[in-house]
């Protein structure tokens, strides 16, 4: 199993974007579906995804509604805005930029 991570600050919401792009998703779904994408190196722990959740639904870049789940349960299920789809794209250009940036410098040193 891989280690794991502890997500450098500000990628944990280029992260919940990138995984509401492909459609709606409640928090524990959220939180499965990065672990599945990072071969588990990634785990968020509630206390980090909420706030951001929070934080981004504030922002106006997700939306937020309450629904039923698989196993007749209500949880609230998180949806990208046109203006969440801007920042997303925002985000990735950063990430892309800064990650090519950190492996100049590490390759070159």
């Amino acid at each position: 199993m891989a280690e794991k991570l502890e997500l450098l600050s500000g990628t944990l919401d280029l992260l919940v974007l990138r995984v509401l792009n492909r459609g709606e998703l409640h928090g524990w779904g959220i939180t499965n579906r990065l672990e599945q994408l990072s071969k588990k190196a990634l785990q968020v722990d509630e206390g980090s995804l909420y706030p951001a959740l929070y934080r981004m639904e504030a922002k106006g870049w997700i939306e937020a509604a309450w629904k039923q789940t698989e196993n007749n349960r209500r949880a609230k299920y998180y949806t990208l805005t046109r203006t969440g789809r801007k920042q997303l794209e925002t985000e990735q250009k950063l990430w892309d930029r800064t990650s090519a940036i950190m492996a100049m410098v590490l390759d070159s040193a």
